[in-house]
Formats: C-alpha cells, sequence, structure tokens
C-alpha cells in the first residue's frame, strides 16, 4: 500500500532518473519579465554557432532553426504574446568584441531590437554572476547595432538596468492614412531600434486600458497593414530593418507623475505589456522634433498595466545616420527599467508528437 507522505518523493526521484536516461534533446531556458513583458531567454539546446556578424546570425537562424522559435513562442509552451531572445557568439569584426550577442523572437518573426529584452537579458546574466556583480558596463551585439546597457545594483541585487539605444530618429510627422475603420487618421513613423506608426488613442477612440486588449490589437493590426502597404519605409544603412514593427497608440498617463501612456502592437498582433524600449525611444524623437523634450530631460512613460520605463534624450554627435528629411532629428536615447526573473526550464520537443513544433489560435 502506498504511503501518502512518501508519493512527491516518489516523484522526484522517477523524474531526476527518467532525465538522466532519457535521450529526448532538450531546451534550456531563463524565463523572466521586465514590466510584465515576458522575455524566454534561450542558453542551451540548439546548435553550437561560429561567431559572425549579427545579422548573419540572424539569417542562419531563421533559415535554419526557426522551428526552435515557434516550439517556445507558440503553444502549448508559449502563447500569442510571447517574447524570447536567443543567445548567440558576438561579433568578432567589432574592434571591441562585445560579451554576448543576441537575437530577439515573437510569435511572427524576429525584431531588430528590444528594449525590454535588453533590461531583462543584461539583469539576468548579473543575477547569475554570467557578468560580474562589479562590471559597469555590459556590452550587447543586436540586429540594430551595439548596445551598451548598465546594471544598477544595490546590495548585491539588481534594481535596474539602463541601456543606450541605437540611434533614433523620426521619419515623418504628421501624415494621415485611411483604412475601412479609420479615416484621414494621423500618425508619426520614428526609428527608436525598429519602425513604429505612432497614433493618438483619442482619434481611434479606444481607451489605453486592460479591458480594451483585444480592440487595440485589432485596431494596431488594421493600421500596421494600412501604414505598411502604403508607406514606404527604408533604414538608411540596413536592408534587413527596412519594415514596419508596430503601431503605438499615445495617450494621457494614469499616474500624473507619469509623462504619457504608450499601448504598442506590434509583430503578429501582439500586444506589448510594458511601455516598449524601443518605442519609448521613438516616443523620445518626435518629443524633441516637436520641441515638446529637451535634451537630457527625463521622462517616464506608462504601459497599458501602470509600468513604466524612463527615457532620456541625448544629443547625437556622430555622422547623420538618416536622409535630409526635414522632419529628422536625431538623438541617443536612454532607457531604464526593472526585470525578474520568473523561472528555469528544461523544454522538449517529443519526436512522435505532431504539434511538438507549437500552433497558434489567434
Amino acid at each position: 500500500m502506498n504511503d501518502p507522505a512518501s508519493v512527491l518523493k516518489r516523484w522526484r526521484s522517477a523524474l531526476e532518473q527518467w532525465q538522466e536516461e532519457s535521450n529526448t534533446p532538450r531546451i534550456l531556458t531563463i524565463d523572466a519579465h521586465t514590466a510584465g513583458e515576458p522575455l524566454r531567454i534561450i542558453i542551451d539546446g540548439f546548435t553550437d554557432l561560429a561567431a559572425k556578424p549579427i545579422l548573419q546570425h540572424r539569417k542562419f537562424i531563421e533559415t535554419n532553426l526557426d522551428q526552435l522559435r515557434t516550439m517556445l513562442m507558440w503553444e502549448p509552451r508559449g502563447h500569442s504574446d510571447m517574447y524570447g531572445c536567443m543567445i548567440v557568439p558576438p561579433d568578432p569584426t567589432q574592434e571591441v568584441v562585445a560579451d554576448f550577442g543576441v537575437l530577439f523572437l515573437h510569435n511572427d518573426g524576429y525584431s531588430t531590437m528590444c528594449g525590454h529584452g535588453i533590461i531583462a537579458v543584461v539583469s539576468v546574466a548579473v543575477e547569475i554572476e554570467f557578468v560580474p556583480l562589479d562590471q559597469k558596463e555590459v556590452l550587447i551585439d543586436s540586429p540594430a547595432g551595439r548596445i551598451i546597457a548598465r546594471p544598477h545594483v544595490k546590495d548585491g541585487i539588481v534594481t535596474d538596468v539602463s541601456f543606450e539605444n541605437v540611434t533614433s530618429f523620426v521619419v515623418a510627422l504628421d501624415q494621415t492614412i485611411s483604412t475601412e475603420r479609420f479615416k484621414d487618421l494621423r500618425f508619426d513613423l520614428a526609428f527608436g531600434g525598429a519602425y513604429y506608426a505612432y497614433v493618438n488613442a483619442d482619434s481611434v477612440g479606444i481607451d489605453l486600458v486592460k479591458e480594451n486588449a483585444t480592440e487595440l490589437i485589432s485596431a494596431g493590426k488594421e493600421i500596421k497593414k494600412a501604414v505598411a502597404e502604403q508607406i514606404e519605409i527604408k533604414h538608411p544603412h540596413h536592408e534587413d530593418l527596412s519594415f514596419l514593427y508596430g503601431v503605438i497608440f499615445v495617450g494621457p498617463p494614469h499616474d500624473v507623475r507619469n509623462h504619457s501612456r504608450n499601448v504598442c502592437v506590434f509583430a503578429n498582433g501582439e500586444l506589448d505589456r510594458s511601455p516598449t524600449g524601443t518605442g519609448v525611444s521613438g516616443r523620445a524623437a518626435i518629443e524633441v522634433a516637436r520641441e515638446q523634450l529637451k535634451f537630457e530631460e527625463t521622462i517616464s512613460i506608462e504601459s497599458i498595466l501602470g509600468t513604466t520605463f524612463e527615457v532620456t534624450a541625448y544629443p547625437f554627435a556622430g555622422a547623420s545616420r538618416t536622409d535630409s528629411n526635414e522632419d529628422s532629428k536625431e538623438i541617443r536615447p536612454v532607457v531604464r527599467g526593472s526585470a525578474f526573473i520568473t523561472g528555469i526550464h528544461q523544454f522538449i520537443a517529443h519526436p512522435n508528437d505532431s504539434l511538438r513544433h507549437g500552433f497558434l489560435l489567434r
């Protein structure tokens, strides 16, 4: 007769034995969230990659390992709004070699950059001491360029992370577009590591609250499709970055201490739980271009959850990266936020499982 007190002990023992004897490949991840937005960090279980420029990593993984993205982002291991990254070797051609490279993943493919992802992956790197606690700067190669992150540590704990984003700039202000539901809709177009169309939430009649998530996703997808079809987007240096990543609805803050609220709908209808790190970078460029934000001034921007990122605009000191568009004003944004580890996971894909590479219902 089973001893009730030994049941859990026997379960644990059986699992340990199965792990030792099973030949099923495992994928190891560390999960975290930044301001509510998930990040699944993939660190083991895929082909070892040779050191090469980051865009070559992205092309290789997109062509050869995309089933890893769908397996871990899609159901049943993920969901429609899951987000992740793969740790890859840094670019060996750089004069100063970075600490690591990172590729960001979502339900529809691969991001060019991700602010909440940088905050989370640096927090985790310091927390597990891949990066020493006293290291002042962490250098990361992303598809959009080199990122300089600074972990802020108190009493041995990472309190938050700030990062110097890639050059951000306005492409155009006060553009208009019409969709089936929205006629002569005004938007701004800016780059903050990815391209976003910024829309005043009042103009679509949707409050930026959790209860309206489904409606915001629907509107965001419709507006994104129209802008992508009708507006040519061309990055000044990298063709791989020349696409509209998402739509950001902008509204007033719910907390008067904050500047405003951002709700981003990106990829294939993903809704960002955070204020969107690349999104607040583009917002800062817009605010500077409109002379509503001064250089070295910091503003706090809310998410749909009320969580916040801080963003500070600094002058861009290098050679121009944009065209002669008179609306364009380049800035060097610094974004700051907090992230927390939520779990450590071993995932498997059973060879007899017809759904092992994932699926989506939305």
